[in-house]
């Protein structure tokens, strides 16, 4: 082989070398993400018995019977397909229960989007139902404007939206249809 034959090849192994080094960059998310659709899970929780605590008091027991995660999307958030059960325990113990036919949370905005026969059940007895009701973690803030029923140890209140702090003593049916009783 003679010496430009040589210097050539020298030259395309160079080249090619080169290109290959500079073609490669970190692609570790992507290879995270080899076998995972976007539009899937990225995990799927069955039968759900999850309690908070607080200073080793139990503050909220979240039952649901399956969960999707897709915290692997953009704008992350954990979906119960099968609806929820959640026990909240106030500093006394005394329980409230809410229970939806399904459930969505979203983890960047600490919002709940409760839906399909919510129900809201306090301590001291009011009742709260209606087919969709969306919780503000960060405000601690119930809140909707789909048509909701208000039962409390006097009145039935109905109307079309409602808006509440989470122990409901800053609670208000918006837009009343029902009848209700006052004090003179």
């Amino acid at each position: 082989m003679n010496k430009k034959n040589k210097y050539n090849i020298f030259i395309v192994t160079v080249i090619i070398t080169v290109t290959m080094f500079f073609s490669c960059s970190d692609n570790f998310k992507q290879v995270q993400k080899i076998g995972v659709s976007e539009n899937e899970p990225i995990g799927i929780a069955e039968h759900i018995n999850l309690k908070y605590t607080d200073s080793g008091r139990v503050t909220a027991n979240l039952l649901s019977a399956k969960m999707l995660d897709y915290s692997n999307r953009d704008f992350p958030f954990n979906e119960f397909t099968g609806g929820i059960t959640l026990y909240v325990y106030d500093e006394e113990n005394r329980k409230s229960t809410i229970v939806s036919d399904y459930a969505i949370v979203y983890n960047n905005t600490d919002l709940i989007d409760l839906q399909g026969n919510v129900i809201i059940t306090t301590h001291d007895g009011n009742v709260l139902k209606t087919e969709q009701l969306y919780y503000d973690q960060k405000k601690e803030w119930l809140f909707t404007n789909v048509p909701v029923t208000f039962t409390t140890k006097q009145d039935v209140i109905k109307g079309n939206g409602f808006d509440s702090n989470q122990k409901f003593t800053n609670a208000e049916v918006l837009e009343v249809t029902g009848i209700i009783s006052l004090d003179e």
